[in-house]
């Protein structure tokens, strides 16, 4: 995990952070917002279908819901028009629909690039979450590119808001590695 943690830096400090402050600096807030707000609205088939499988209806509901307002008053969900009133969004995948049914977390993974995950999580992220993406499989169709675009974007629009907060815990502890896997855990 370390070796691959160190790996992770050295794309982090070469590639991801000089994107990430760029992403911040040269876009407005409101821009990244909505950007984010776009994303998420996207991933809601995702937290739809694990809120079923969780036996949450009522939560299901409530994404289904918040899917439909925000794709369409919304202007496809750059608008988080019932965020203003619900407050944030549920984000649920796989590896939570797997916890709620008793299935332990696992050991503490570190992925190339992805960073810190467990086992429970990859299988959910990479092996079943997909399926729920109708969005994702419609973008595959038309092309690769298009897909890894959406992927890209994504990353940059997550990581760009914890880069700061991360910068400031490795400067501040003493074992960085430690640090982000408390964090994770």
């Amino acid at each position: 995990n370390r070796m691959i943690f160190g790996f992770n830096e050295v794309i982090r400090d070469s590639v991801l952070g000089p994107v990430a402050h760029a992403y911040n600096d040269n876009l407005p807030a409101n821009v990244r917002l909505g950007i984010g707000n776009f994303l998420d609205n996207l991933s809601s088939p995702i937290s739809f279908a694990n809120s079923i499988l969780q036996g949450d209806l009522r939560s299901a509901l409530s994404i289904f819901a918040r899917f439909l307002i925000n794709s369409t008053v919304g202007m496809v969900g750059i608008i988080d028009v019932v965020g203003e009133v619900d407050g944030d969004a549920r984000d649920e995948d796989f590896g939570q629909t797997l916890g709620v049914w008793g299935i332990g977390e696992g050991f503490y993974l570190v992925l190339p690039v992805f960073g810190p995950s467990s086992p429970r999580d990859v299988v959910g992220k990479f092996l079943v979450d997909p399926y729920f993406d109708p969005f994702g499989s419609m973008i595959s169709n038309g092309g690769q590119a298009i897909d890894y675009s959406e992927q890209a974007v994504s990353g940059v629009d997550e990581y760009s808001g914890v880069v700061d907060e991360l910068e400031q815990i490795k400067k501040t502890s003493v074992d960085y590695y430690a640090a982000v896997r408390s964090l994770y855990r």
